[in-house]
């Protein structure tokens, strides 16, 4: 359970509680429980009320299951983040979706960090800001397509149909059957693991370009095409069946 989750509730305990104290604390707001008819309504409709409150904060953090965002309708760094978290509800994925959350926190750090460097190294009209603007954007594009193509995986991966399956025992189906059905299960594992692998890649060339703009003090437009970050980057974006989706 995500530690995040447990602030929250503990916020929300916090201000219903000082809520409560405030209102029913005698010689402020004048509603008592035991006084007038209306007061003693009121101070019980509090308690109610908080009650209800605190209760339905606690579903809502700690058992309720999170809604899935369609793959199509993710637009922001914070749906992406959102929706992989989901999924770390998932025993056998966990791991892969801690370290994929983590890699989005990264990827965003390092791209704010590379274009603070290229804005005071360069006018943003200058040729060279705008090649090397281009080459972060277009890296950040293939980074979130992977992140896409793995939750669309994702959503397919049926656990309770992946427990069974590799529990399976021989006599309820033939030794054959139930190893291609763990292929399967085994393909998406792997498909996930290579994208989270493909993206580490990203972030490791997103270090280098920005070593190396660091080291040279000057640049020709025409120099940037060779400089071999920008040709890995290429390289890699070239590569990428994905990238055109």
């Amino acid at each position: 359970m995500s530690t995040s989750k447990y602030i929250k509730l503990l916020v929300i305990i916090a201000a219903v509680a000082a809520l409560d104290i405030y209102v029913l604390s005698p010689g402020l707001l004048g509603i008592t429980i035991g006084g007038t008819a209306l007061s003693t309504a009121i101070g019980v409709t509090l308690l109610l009320a908080s009650a209800l409150v605190i209760i339905y904060g606690s579903y809502a953090l700690l058992f309720k299951q999170p809604v899935v965002l369609p793959v199509k309708e993710i637009a922001t760094h914070e749906d992406y983040v959102e929706s992989l978290t989901a999924y770390k509800q998932i025993k056998v994925l966990e791991e892969d979706v801690n370290v994929s959350l983590e890699q989005l926190d990264r990827i965003r750090k390092k791209k704010d960090t590379l274009l603070n460097v290229l804005n005071q190294r360069f006018d943003a009209s200058e040729l060279s800001y705008k090649k090397f603007a281009s080459v972060t954007y277009e890296v950040e594009k293939l980074f979130y397509l992977n992140i896409r193509s793995m939750l669309s995986r994702l959503q397919l991966f049926d656990e309770a149909e992946f427990k069974r399956v590799i529990t399976q025992k021989p006599a309820t189906f033939s030794r054959e059957l139930i190893q291609a059905k763990v292929d399967v299960y085994n393909d998406y594992l792997s498909y996930i693991k290579s994208s989270i692998g493909t993206n580490e890649e990203i972030l490791l060339k997103l270090d280098k370009l920005l070593l190396e703009i660091s080291r040279l003090d000057s640049f020709e437009p025409g120099d940037i095409e060779n400089m071999p970050c920008i040709q890995e980057i290429d390289s890699l974006i070239k590569q990428t069946k994905f990238y055109k989706q």
